[in-house]
């Protein structure tokens, strides 16, 4: 069995229980998975508070598929997307509007540089053809967390539409809908709510969803068909990610019992606290100053030293049991290490130890 400990932003390292419950198969029209879906979809809108105006639609694939659905499905042919700019998963949901044929707009930021609202509100007085604004929440590229509410209050002076890829902050930063303006979230199962990859799912407006008809550019990605079909039916439209589901709700489970999002969250800070003083008496450097760097995932800049290299790293590292990622940026040599998943900061000290026994075997000493 693979014991390796994942120091990715996901998918990561699951509970034992929500491992024992992927080993129970479903059936995809049984009253008793429909349920199933319902209460997972019912605790999602409750962990951002959105019960009183938005709902849930959950999807199949992993997170980018959830992004694609949302824009295809929310940004109608003729709308015009302002996109704040300052990592990977901001550059994909540009990419995604440009191969559905959505007008996007870019707002170059640094990589090192939090979204800022001031110059959104800039660029939504310049262009009153901007329709919606796509803003990546946690900017995992990096590990930069933009400043989402600051950016809401704009939009919605604006009047315009906020969709919000949360992927990897769910379930670790507080989100309330019922007092920050936000049209939909998106997430998925195999971030911060720990469960299995697979899944993706979007809190959207219910009026919103219900006035979407035949904006969508494909069928399978279609979420105004999707939620209307499970209205309906309490089905889902094609076969569903059943394992996945399943291990989402004993996921859920734990993550009410620990405390929700508050608890989760502390204990990642605990977790990246302990991992970035850590590295740092090894001598790493990390990206991002404090402020704005995230308790999800911490870039390190490389090693200036002729015997280093990311691929010999990890897979000294691997072999000792944990699992780093490479970096996003094109232009600085960094790396990552998530401080999310079924992990506490006994694990991550574990894993510094880890890193400090790969440099040395590699001739590099703090």
């Amino acid at each position: 069995m693979n014991t390796h400990v994942l120091l990715t932003p996901g998918p990561l390292t699951t509970s034992p229980q929500t491992k024992q419950a992927m080993l129970t198969d479903w059936g995809s029209w049984d009253t008793a998975f429909n349920q199933l879906t319902a209460s997972v979809c019912s605790d999602i809108v409750q962990i951002v508070n959105g019960a009183s105006t938005h709902v849930c639609v959950p999807l199949q694939g992993s997170g980018t598929f959830a992004v694609e659905a949302t824009l295809g499905t929310l940004v109608p042919p003729t709308g015009k997307v302002l996109v704040p700019n300052n990592g990977a998963y901001c550059q994909r949901i540009a990419r995604i509007l440009r191969y559905l044929g959505r007008g996007v707009v870019l707002l170059d930021h640094r990589d090192v540089e939090p979204a800022d609202p001031a110059r959104i509100d800039a660029a939504l007085s310049a262009d009153s053809s901007i329709t919606h604004v796509a803003q990546v929440h946690c900017e995992t590229g990096t590990g930069i967390l933009n400043p989402l509410q600051d950016i809401a209050r704009v939009v919605r002076r604006h009047g315009r539409r906020l969709i919000v890829d949360a992927m990897s902050s769910l379930g670790a930063v507080p989100i309330d809908l019922s007092t920050t303006p936000i049209d939909a979230v998106i997430a998925a199962s195999g971030k911060c709510l720990e469960g299995a990859p697979g899944m993706g799912f979007i809190v959207v407006r219910r009026d919103l969803i219900e006035s979407s008809p035949g904006h969508s550019h494909s069928l399978a990605l279609d979420l105004h068909d999707q939620w209307i079909y499970m209205q309906k039916s309490g089905q889902w439209r094609f076969t569903p990610p059943t394992h996945v589901v399943a291990a989402l709700r004993v996921a859920l489970d734990q993550f009410l019992a620990e405390g929700g999002t508050v608890a989760r969250g502390a204990r990642y800070r605990a977790n990246c606290h302990t991992l970035t003083q850590g590295m740092r008496a090894l001598g790493f450097q990390l990206l991002l100053p404090e402020a704005t760097q995230s308790h999800i995932i911490v870039t390190f800049h490389a090693p200036q030293h002729p015997a280093y290299n990311f691929d010999a790293l990890y897979r000294g590292v691997r072999e000792k049991g944990f699992i780093l990622y490479p970096g996003k940026l094109t232009q600085i040599d960094t790396f990552r290490v998530g401080c999310i998943g079924a992990i506490d900061a006994g694990v991550i000290k574990q894993a510094v130890t880890a890193i400090k026994q790969t440099m040395q075997e590699l001739g590099i000493q703090p």
